[in-house]
C-alpha cells in the first residue's frame, strides 16, 4: 500500500467467520427482464448514524444473493434536509461518490408547486404545519385539473395529512382539505369487507375469513403507523373484532391522541 498505517507492526493477523443477520429491504424496485439493473430505495427521516453500514449491506449481500438476476445495482436515499443524513461518512466516501449511489434532501427541490405531482407529494411531508393546508388544497386541485386525475393522489395527500396532524379530529382534517376522508381508498377498502359479510357458505366462508384477516392488517398497519409498535393484548383485542367494528376502528382512530384513548375504545367494546 502507498500509505500503510503508521502502527503497521502492531496489527494482528487473523481469519474471521462473518455471521449474516437477517435485513428487511422495504424499498426494492425489480426489474422485469433478466439482466437488468435493481434499484434500493431508502426513506429516512430520522437521523441514524448507522444507516450507511446498514443499507451498503444489505443491498450488496441481497445483489451478491441473486447476481444472476441482475446487470447492476442502483441505491437511493431519501432525507428531508442534510442535517437528518449520518453524521460520519467518511468510511463510505468512494460510495457515496460513485454514479451508483444517490442521495436526495427534499428541502433542496425547490418550490413545491413548480415540482412534478409525484415529487411535490413527498416534499408536502417536510413543509411547515402553517404551510401544509394550503400547500394539500393547492396539490388536490391540481391533480383534479390535470388529465387523467388520480386517486392514488387524493389518498396520498390525505395520509400525510391525516399524519402531520394528529391532534385534529377527522372533521377538522375534512375541513381542512375541503374533502371526506371516508371517500378515499383506505376507508373504502374497509368498507367493502363489511360487504362481504353475506357470504355464508363453503370457500365463502373462507373467503370472509381472508377478507378479515386483511381488514386486521390494515387497521393494525395504520395504528403502528400512528402509535409505534402495538402490544400482544392489544393485537389479540384487535384480531378478535369483526369486520363491522373493524370498519369502525378505521374511523375512529382518526380521533386517537394516543394508545390510551384505544385501550379505552377496546374496553368499551
Amino acid at each position: 500500500m502507498p500509505s500503510p498505517p503508521p502502527n503497521a507492526g502492531l496489527y494482528r493477523f487473523d481469519s474471521v467467520a462473518v455471521k449474516e443477520p437477517k435485513f428487511e429491504i422495504d424499498g426494492v424496485f425489480l426489474p422485469s427482464e433478466v439482466d437488468g439493473v435493481v434499484y434500493f430505495c431508502e426513506v429516512q427521516f430520522q437521523k441514524d448514524e448507522q444507516l450507511y453500514e446498514r443499507v451498503f449491506a444489505e443491498s450488496l449481500l441481497y445483489f451478491y444473493r441473486n447476481r444472476h438476476r441482475f446487470s447492476d445495482w442502483q441505491t437511493v436515499i431519501i432525507y428531508p434536509s442534510r442535517s437528518t443524513e449520518q453524521s460520519n461518512i467518511h468510511p463510505y466516501r468512494a460510495l457515496l461518490r460513485s454514479e451508483q449511489v444517490h442521495r436526495i434532501y427534499l428541502s433542496e427541490l425547490g418550490n413545491i408547486r413548480h415540482l412534478p405531482i409525484w415529487v411535490a407529494l413527498m416534499v408536502l411531508t417536510t413543509v411547515d404545519e402553517s404551510q401544509a393546508p394550503d400547500e394539500a388544497r393547492y396539490l388536490l386541485q391540481r391533480n383534479i385539473s390535470e388529465q387523467p386525475s388520480s386517486s392514488a393522489i387524493i389518498e396520498m395527500v390525505t395520509t400525510i395529512m391525516v399524519y402531520k396532524f394528529e391532534d385534529l379530529s377527522q372533521q377538522e382534517v375534512e375541513t381542512m382539505l375541503g374533502i371526506t376522508l371516508q371517500e378515499t381508498r383506505v376507508y373504502q377498502e374497509i368498507k367493502q369487507l363489511g360487504l362481504d359479510q353475506g357470504l355464508r357458505q363453503g370457500h365463502e366462508q373462507g373467503f370472509i375469513q381472508g377478507r378479515e384477516q386483511e381488514a386486521i392488517n390494515l387497521v393494525v398497519r395504520i395504528l403502528t403507523k400512528r402509535f409505534g409498535s402495538l402490544s400482544d393484548d392489544i393485537r389479540v383485542a384487535i384480531s378478535g373484532l369483526s369486520l363491522t367494528m373493524l370498519e369502525d376502528l378505521s374511523e375512529a382512530l382518526l380521533d386517537f391522541s394516543n394508545l390510551a384513548d384505544l385501550q379505552t375504545w377496546l374496553t368499551a367494546r
